[in-house]
């Protein structure tokens, strides 16, 4: 099947865009690459201090003509989704000793749970761990001694930070090992209702706990289909992890086999041999037109309209909100995985899963079949799902068709003919919307705004009953410049309870939801930021704001209200408590969400 035409033109606008960006980092990985395997360029002191703990593996380090592989983790207790990763070093140094090579752990990453800071202090710190976690893992591997990398991160920044680390070192291999989703608990739709009656005073903070312990209840990726979810698929479109590995669940004989053969990859496609594949070449504009593609036929989190343009622009590769917007519009929503269904990815997974939804989107020419990937040349081999036959792990034909229609559907059938996500442009900005759970009666909003600075004062005009009317909700000053850029997620119950009793409801921020967030209409990462004097900062109480999510636009309709002076409010309580001071030099140089709401990139 011919590649789609606008796929190719949008694809081709991003080379067009990135020519001089991508071509001097194409030169700067060649001259790395061109260096030969690093630990020859070490001296005798520089090698001994490097092996000196390595036990038996010290002496075929010290000859280094075997590729010696480095582990860059993102292990913690305190992530369901990423403790299984505690058992994961001494897998692949076993796998790598069984191929006669060697594996060193390079270095941790710290990995913050958006689940736990949620509606917290810790909140205003998350989006930039992802530039933390690109400068931790950057520390880990500059020690120069290592011929390819494993990545093992899972969760929302974690995965992008890791990316962007792996695309600066992108002269060696990198393959990423997922941990795989915790196994089904309560269905997401019934935690939901417990968190409303929660908001409503309906019922105690013990049935709210029980409910959470019950949903959250194991090791692995939290089930919803958030931010850690898409991360995986899009690791899978984008060819850095192994065909099928990414929903697989933890602590199983399948999952391990998978990390074990990830690494044993990894050795295979070092400089050292014929099958060298560089991050930095897996990682081109092909490549993220892919990820986008994938983004929009999952109705996946609105995150990663952030990340994937910090990720691209570590590889020379340059994405606009354009890009996402022209690919939403030929791309089809092929599942209904909770915020956008009721169903988890486990039952995505069995239901044919990636796999089947790959093979669907290369048939209709709607994802570049030629990609570069660590398993090989071509994506139809991410077709093919990982088994476990007689004890060995084998890739057989995946399913072929959907399981159940009821989650993931065919191309020429999908549950939306368009993908998840759209742009917004308007005299309020520029934003995203995630319209995939939103019903199709309230993608378009005009109501009057109430003006919030953050999203206590909204939870607490709520509690006073202020809310009696159609209404948009603006909370502003929430950018990276302000504060962090933190999710609201913890107004998703609030204004889920006002569009209930019948209210229309919207939520415009210059701010994120989660990835969990959906059925209520929201513009977010409107840029620019009301810190920098956007046109948020000049709204007030009563302005009438239109959010027309099929049209693309934000505006406010009250003539006059652009021509006000902006607010400037005393932003100085986010400046400290919890570390927020450590941060200052972050807040004050990050560039828009329009560009990643990046500090290294």
């Amino acid at each position: 099947m011919p590649l789609h035409p606008v796929l190719e033109e949008v694809t081709q606008a991003i080379a067009s865009r990135s020519a001089e960006t991508r071509a001097a980092y194409l030169d700067r990985i060649g001259r790395a690459a061109d260096q030969g395997p690093a630990r020859a360029h070490l001296t005798c002191g520089n090698q001994a201090h490097a092996y000196a703990a390595s036990g038996e593996a010290k002496s075929l380090l010290a000859v280094g003509r075997a590729p010696n592989l480095g582990i860059v983790t993102a292990y913690n207790d305190m992530l369901s989704a990423h403790q299984p990763f505690e058992r994961y070093p001494a897998l692949i140094r076993d796998a790598a000793r069984a191929a006669g090579a060697t594996a060193q752990v390079a270095g941790g990453v710290p990995a913050m749970c958006d689940g736990v800071t949620q509606g917290q202090t810790g909140m205003e710190l998350s989006l930039f761990s992802r530039d933390v976690i690109a400068l931790s893992a950057g520390v880990a591997l500059s020690h120069n001694c290592f011929d390819a990398a494993v990545f093992m991160g899972v969760c929302d920044k974690i995965v992008p930070g890791l990316v962007i680390a792996a695309a600066s070192f992108g002269h060696i291999p990198a393959v990423f090992l997922p941990a795989g989703p915790m196994t089904s608990g309560l269905p997401n739709d019934e935690k939901s209702k417990v968190r409303q009656k929660y908001a409503t005073g309906e019922i105690g903070r013990d049935e709210l706990m029980q409910a959470e312990m019950e949903s959250y209840h194991g090791p692995g990726t939290c089930t919803f289909y958030g931010t850690a979810n898409s991360n995986q698929m899009l690791m899978e479109l984008m060819g850095l992890h192994l065909p099928g590995a990414s929903f697989v669940t933890p602590n199983t004989d399948l999952r391990d086999a998978l990390t074990v053969a990830g690494a044993q990859r990894a050795l295979e496609i070092t400089a050292l041999g014929n099958r060298y594949t560089p991050a930095g070449r897996v990682l081109d504009e092909r490549a993220f037109a892919n990820g986008i593609v994938g983004l929009m036929a999952t109705g996946g989190s609105t995150n990663l309209v952030l990340h994937l343009p910090a990720m691209a622009r570590a590889a020379g590769i340059i994405l606009d909100i354009e890009d996402f917007a022209r690919l939403s519009e030929i791309t089809p929503l092929m599942a209904r995985v909770y915020p956008n269904g009721l169903a988890d990815v486990n039952h995505f997974h069995a239901a044919g899963g990636l796999g089947y939804m790959i093979g669907e989107l290369l048939e209709a020419g709607l994802l570049h079949p030629d990609t570069l990937t660590v398993a090989g040349e071509g994506l139809a081999r991410y077709t093919q799902e990982p088994k476990l036959v007689d004890g060995r792990l084998t890739w057989t034909e995946g399913a072929g068709e959907s399981l159940n229609d009821k989650i993931l559907r065919t191309v020429a059938d999908p549950f939306q003919k368009t993908g998840g996500l759209r742009a917004l442009d308007g005299n309020l900005g520029r934003g995203i919307i995630k319209i995939s759970a939103v019903a199709p009666e309230r993608h378009v909003i005009e109501a009057p705004a109430r003006i919030f600075q953050d999203q206590e004062e909204v939870k607490a005009a709520f509690r006073r009953g202020e809310f009696t009317s159609d209404t948009i909700v603006v909370v502003r000053f929430q950018g990276p410049r302000a504060n962090g850029m933190p999710e609201l997620h913890a107004l998703t119950p609030t204004l889920s309870v006002l569009q209930d009793r019948g209210l229309k409801v919207a939520l415009v921020t210059d701010g994120r939801m989660s990835g969990a967030s959906g059925k209520v209409p929201a513009a977010i990462h409107v840029s620019p930021e009301a810190a920098n004097g956007g046109p948020l900062a000049r709204l007030r109480d009563g302005d009438v704001i239109r959010l027309d999510a099929p049209a693309g636009r934000l505006e406010v309709l009250t003539e006059g209200a652009l021509d006000r002076a902006p607010v400037t409010p005393d932003l100085s309580a986010n400046e400290t408590g919890l570390g927020r001071e450590l941060f200052a030099a972050f807040r004050a140089n990050a560039k828009s969400a329009a560009k990643g709401a990046g500090i290294v990139v």
